[in-house]
């Protein structure tokens, strides 16, 4: 027996198991069908046959009241329009509440409500609440939606009454009958009129049985109540009320404040809000319009009491038990009005891009892009809004943020009432009229006529010493400029030159130097100490000089010993919030140094908290001298006793000028206490020349800046409008500020057509068989016309045409009455080359002041020849003042004339004195000459030709003149012209066609085409349309979804998340580059980036890049290294380091840029996290969310995020 020397294998062999798997795939677990189907066993739930999902309930019930005493009477069941309206599907005010988290900011998924003033959208109310009675007993029979039916049974069985009523059925539409009709065939309603009324509107049914009585109390209509009295109605009923719409009104009407309102407390007997003192005039003006639930617009001078107005508003929301928003162009306004409000009444609530508290509060301060959130999102809190108070309303004359002052005003819903409080404009009817005419309400206008406090206002020449109380009036309190005292400084400044220029001084320095600057301040601040004109502020349009100045002020002193204790106590307190070494930053322990001494600086680089603390010091008066920016000119009331300017020009980041005269006002309002002083007093110094007089003159009394349409289309508000049916984005900018006149001109269009249709379709049809190609005609002479203007407007600077343009040269004129007209040109402006002065002769047939219409009638018509107009009688002559798009033809014949004597003799005879007086012997010569060219009829006049007889040769030029002769030779090619009674028939044919044009032209300044905005709208549609964020029938992409929650750049940060450039990126490079769109400083030192950094910002602008292209690509202007170049790196590193943990002293050290800048930068970073947090959430990308949320954490530490003192 043979024994085996190995063991039998274990496994399979391996080249078994490869043959198995390839040569049998049958055996595969793919085709196994119970490993390819997934299932669950049911579990039997018999309780589940009892929940339904109910339906949204299509009905509601309604108290009724007695309409004198307000008692309840009953309950009235009532077709609810909103049943299954939601913020999903429906824009409608009475649709289902969202979810508790939407109530506030709302959501991007959410339909905005319907912005008041909107025409209503049409509702099908026979589809809603039926047109038809339904008869339950017919339902077997017939359905209620058809027009006949069927009877079931024998024929015999049918009675003879019923066989007649069908022959009767069959007349009409249907077999259902309305019972109402039988009812009133049967009298009842007018037998019972009189006890229905004894009887509180009920109808009586005595005789009906209870069927009957039934249907007709469900399908009766019950008669009108009596007109309610307004005085017994109860006060509830008030905040219930809609609003009154003016109808064929002014939507503006201007409140007189000059007639006194001596019965104010018997009108207003229980006011919301009471004051311990008088109000003004204005005041109780705009209260008794408060009380009505009208919109009012407060102008008034700085100081005058607006915020009394404000704060009556949010008094009655809160006695309506509604709410009120308080809107504010910056956050700092916010949270100082926060402040104020809380002191006043106790539910108040603020809502900025970092801080909510108290949102659900009866009064929110906000500012105005978080209102723009909330009604763009559907936030449910507007449904409770009553008011809504816009400050610094001027501010809408920002070109950066102003349109969110329009969209806002465009989108409020017709339930909330507006407040508008703004600085003195001079347009304000305007302004309002345009509000009322887009809400459909009146709004009424209330401006101050003077300030509380008026002003003084001084020019300052002296440089310390002697010349310290070198002060000049210029204007007093009554306006009126001081010509003397202009002088008196302008003499002083020369003699203190004189003087320096006798000691050796250098003369025409543009700046002081550094100690006279400072010998300056140190003299005008003893001036100010000794004329008891503290406290001060003093308005340096450079942060840079405020910084300086302060510096050179150090060794002043300006508080006591128990002042300085206060200060110190008051800093400590405020200071004690911040962490470790933020309490030691150089700019904390330099501010306290200064505001020991009472002085302080606020401007946009210092800490915000620091300039918080610099404003309560300043309001309880321990700041004496204040160095600020014009920004501290917008905020709450913090008047001085005086204020100085350190110059009155400015850089408005193009170049340095003036300071208009709105800008100067605002300033300068904040000079004048009210209650404390007599005048404000207001300082210009002159430090190295005095102003012209005629600059100063403009400014201090010119006229305001006009409020001005800063509308613009932006992506964001393209994509949310877009979101929703019912609303366009032609219906918002129809209704822009910028639209106004246009809107306001939509009734006078609309007639205009109407009677222009009215006459075109009494207008004789024109035939002719030659004439078949009038209309063409008509329209090339049109264009040939238009295109003559445009070329000899343009033709006045080639040498050629000046040289020919000598004084006697024969023209064609085409200006007015003047038609193809033979003139001679006496003259051309050497300062303003536009302005031709010609010699004409009048004809004697001729009308004096022709019709706009036969003066085009005549240009067409003298389209078909070159030759001039012959006069058959001539019956004087004139001389016309042209631009040179008059001339129709420059003729190659030059009279000998006299031209200056022609012109001076005709200009005497003008003259009352002289009209009787012959003409000069040159004008006779002149007249003899063009009268005998005229006899002539032009055999001897050719005419030049521009490009080769005047040698025009620019290419542009050349093109205009080829495109004139083309068009010239399709007008004389047209067979009408060989009609021989062409001119008769084209006079004709000219009424018809002419009208055709009116009505065109009014027809489209009616579409939505004449809007001002409409090309660039279409432009940035194909943008999006393609870049893939709305498909080609304007539905909203995945992609437009997400630009949806961006605050701004909203394209820009789409695409970074869909290219998923921050896919691999920490969270802390993530944030240094979306720095990139929250930094707006230029002038800054270049940051050291890490090659991650670097390769980031390299993508960044790749992706910028691309967008700039396809915008370039569909049509608009920008160029594209513009749009790239709008992304600022400059904190980059600043953030990559804030964001890693560096503490806030060490970053400083990294940048020239202001701490205050920097903080401010960091905290718009944070919106912007958060956007891009939502966006990740969207698209279910939630590792982007997560960097995100950790970016966010990373950022909001220390003294960036310090909370504001306002709120504490």
């Amino acid at each position: 027996m043979e024994v085996l020397s190995c063991l039998p294998p274990v496994l399979p062999r391996l080249q078994d198991q490869v043959e198995e798997y390839l040569l049998t795939p049958e055996l595969l677990p793919i085709h196994s069908a119970t490993n390819s189907r997934k299932w669950f066993p049911r579990v039997p739930d018999p309780h589940r046959l009892y929940s339904l999902c109910p339906l949204p309930a299509s009905s509601c019930l309604e108290v009724e009241r007695d309409p004198a005493t307000g008692e309840i009477t009953g309950l009235r069941e009532v077709v609810s329009r909103d049943a299954g309206a939601t913020s999903k599907n429906s824009l409608s005010l009475g649709r289902a509440p969202g979810p508790p988290e939407e109530v506030v900011r709302g959501s991007t998924t959410n339909y905005p409500f319907w912005p008041g003033g909107f025409p209503e959208p049409e509702v099908d109310t026979e589809a809603v609440e039926g047109a038809d009675i339904f008869d339950p007993e017919n339902f077997l029979l017939s359905h209620p939606r058809l027009s006949g039916g069927m009877t079931f049974g024998k024929a015999e069985q049918v009675a003879e009454k019923d066989v007649v009523k069908e022959q009767q059925g069959q007349q009409e539409e249907g077999l259902v009958v309305n019972l109402a009709d039988i009812l009133n065939e049967q009298k009842i309603f007018e037998e019972e009129q009189q006890p229905a009324k004894q009887g509180g509107g009920s109808l009586s049914l005595e005789g009906l049985s209870q069927e009957d009585a039934n249907l007709v109390q469900e399908f009766s209509i019950e008669p009108p109540p009596p007109p309610r009295k307004q005085e017994f109605v109860l006060d509830t009923s008030s905040t219930t009320a809609a609003p009154v719409i003016a109808k064929n009104t002014e939507w503006a009407e201007n409140v007189d404040i000059n007639a006194p309102v001596d019965d104010f407390a018997a009108r207003v007997p229980n006011p919301a809000c009471t004051y311990p003192f008088e109000l003004d005039t204005f005041q109780k003006q705009a209260v008794l319009h408060l009380e009505q639930q009208d919109c009012v617009f407060v102008a008034a001078h700085t100081s005058a009491g607006k915020t009394v107005v404000a704060e009556y508003a949010v008094a009655l929301s809160l006695k309506h038990m509604t709410r009120a928003v308080y809107t504010s162009p910056i956050k700092a306004l916010s949270n100082q009005k926060y402040r104020d409000f809380k002191i006043k009444f106790e539910d108040v609530g603020l809502l900025t891009g970092d801080i909510q508290i108290n949102p659900k509060a009866s009064c929110l301060i906000m500012t105005t892009e978080i209102l723009q959130s909330m009604l763009y999102n559907g936030s449910d809190l507007i449904r409770d809004l009553e008011w809504v108070i816009f400050d610094e309303v001027h501010y809408i004359n920002n070109a950066e943020r102003g349109h969110v002052w329009e969209e806002v005003l465009i989108m409020l819903p017709a339930t909330v009432s507006i407040v508008l409080l703004s600085a003195t404009v001079p347009n304000t009817i305007e302004f309002a009229d345009w509000i009322g005419r887009i809400k459909k309400r009146k709004i009424y206008v209330i401006s101050t006529s003077q300030r509380p406090v008026p002003l003084e206002h001084f020019l300052y020449t002296g440089t310390g010493g002697r010349s310290k109380d070198d002060r000049f009036l210029l204007v007093d309190a009554k306006g009126t400029f001081i010509t003397k005292g202009y002088n008196d400084a302008l003499a002083a400044k020369n003699d203190m030159k004189k003087s320096q220029q006798m000691q050796g001084g250098r003369h025409g320095r543009q700046h002081l130097g550094e100690k006279q600057e400072k010998n300056l301040w140190i003299g005008l601040l003893d001036h100010l100490v000794r004329r008891d004109l503290l406290p001060v502020v003093a308005f340096t349009l450079s942060k840079k000089r405020c910084d300086s100045n302060a510096q050179l002020l150090l060794s002043q002193d300006l508080t006591t010993s128990r002042e300085k204790g206060e200060i110190h106590a008051f800093i400590r307190r405020c200071t004690d919030r911040l962490q470790g070494s933020d309490k030691k930053l150089p700019q904390v322990l330099y501010m306290r140094t200064l505001l020991l001494q009472g002085i302080g600086v606020h401007h946009s680089g210092i800490l915000p908290i620091l300039k918080e603390v610099v404003e309560m010091l300043f309001a309880k008066g321990l700041v004496k001298l204040l160095f600020a920016t014009e920004t501290f000119a917008m905020g709450v009331n913090m008047p001085a006793r005086s204020v100085v300017f350190d110059s009155i020009r400015k850089h408005d980041g193009v170049a340095f000028r003036d300071l208009v005269p709105s800008e100067y006002i605002q300033m300068a309002g904040r000079a004048g206490r009210r209650g404390l002083d007599t005048t404000g007093t207001v300082i210009v110094l002159c430090k190295t020349e005095v102003p012209e007089m005629a600059d100063l003159h403009r400014m201090m009394l010119g006229k305001p800046s006009k409020l001005e349409s800063q509308f613009k289309l932006t992506y964001s508000m393209m994509l949310r409008i877009l979101r929703v049916e019912s609303i366009t984005v032609e219906d918002i900018m129809k209704r822009s500020f910028s639209e106004a006149v246009q809107m306001a001109n939509q009734s006078k269009y609309k007639e205009e057509l109407q009677q222009t249709k009215a006459r075109l379709a009494n207008e004789p049809d024109f035939s002719c068989l030659v004439c078949k190609d009038m209309k063409e005609y008509y329209a090339v002479a049109r264009d040939y016309t238009k295109q003559r203007r445009q070329v000899y407007a343009s033709m006045m600077v080639f040498p050629g045409v000046m040289k020919a343009m000598a004084p006697g040269r024969l023209l064609l004129l085409s200006n007015g009455r003047y038609q193809q007209r033979l003139a001679c040109l006496l003259k051309v402006d050497t300062r303003d080359q536009n302005k031709l002065t010609v010699f004409v002769l009048k004809g004697k047939a001729e009308t004096e002041n022709p019709s706009e219409e036969e003066v085009q009638k005549k240009e067409l018509l003298a389209a078909s020849h070159d030759s001039f107009e012959v006069l058959e009688d001539t019956t004087g002559h004139t001389t016309l003042e042209v631009p040179p798009s008059s001339v129709a033809a420059i003729l190659a014949k030059v009279l000998k004339v006299s031209a200056d004597k022609v012109i001076d003799n005709i200009k005497k005879r003008q003259i009352p004195r002289f009209k009787d007086d012959p003409p000069s012997q040159s004008v006779q010569d002149l007249i003899n000459h063009m009268q005998r060219l005229n006899e002539s009829r032009g055999e001897e006049l050719p005419h030049f030709n521009l490009l080769m007889d005047l040698g025009v040769r620019e290419m542009r030029a050349v093109a205009q003149v080829r495109a004139l002769d083309s068009l010239r030779s399709k007008v004389r090619e047209r067979a009408c012209m060989d009609c021989p009674m062409f001119q008769e028939h084209f006079e004709q044919a000219f009424v018809r066609l002419n009208l055709e044009e009116k009505a065109g032209r009014l027809t489209f300044l009616m579409s939505e085409e004449a809007l001002q905005l409409h090309p660039e709208y279409k432009m940035r549609t194909q943008v999006l349309r393609q870049m893939g964020y709305i498909e080609q029938n304007n539905t909203v992409t995945l992609k437009g979804r997400v630009a949806c929650e961006m605050g701004n750049h909203e394209l820009m940060v789409t695409e970074l998340v869909m290219e998923n450039v921050f896919g691999e990126s920490p969270a802390e490079l993530i944030a240094a580059l979306l720095s990139s769109m929250v930094f707006q400083q230029r002038n800054c030192s270049d940051p050291s980036l890490t090659p991650e950094l670097k390769k980031g910002v390299k993508q960044f602008k790749e992706v910028a890049r691309n967008i700039g292209r396809v915008q370039k690509e569909c049509g608009l202007l920008e160029p594209v290294e513009d749009f790239v170049d709008q992304f600022n790196f400059g904190l980059t590193e600043v953030v990559y380091q804030w964001a890693c943990g560096m503490p806030f002293n060490k970053i400083m050290e990294l940048t020239d840029v202001q701490e205050g800048i920097t903080v401010k930068c960091i905290q718009r970073l944070d919106e912007v996290l958060k956007d891009v947090k939502n966006a990740a959430h969207i698209i279910g990308d939630p590792n982007l969310r997560e960097k995100m949320e950790a970016a966010s954490t990373a950022i909001k530490r220390d003294i960036v995020f310090t909370p504001s003192l306002y709120t504490q």
